[in-house]
């Protein structure tokens, strides 16, 4: 993992806040935990945009690979 220094300015309340709904103590692990939080809702989210919008080869049967998965 490579680590950048920086220096920010965070509001106490939201602070306070997340530390009370995570248990997280340090202020360095809530905000990585946050941008874990939110590269991961926008990964979701931007799945979801292409709903709808994939094409799949001709023969492509995904019921048959959902079948397979249960198995």
């Amino acid at each position: 993992m490579v680590t950048m220094r920086t220096n920010i300015e965070l509001d106490d309340d939201l602070i306070e806040a997340a530390r009370r709904l995570t248990g997280i103590k340090t202020k360095r692990e809530l905000v990585q935990e946050a941008l874990r939080t939110l590269i991961e809702h926008r990964a979701r989210k931007n799945l979801l945009d292409l709903a709808g919008k994939i094409e799949f080869a001709p023969g492509y049967d995904y019921k048959a690979l959902r079948r397979e998965r249960k198995r």
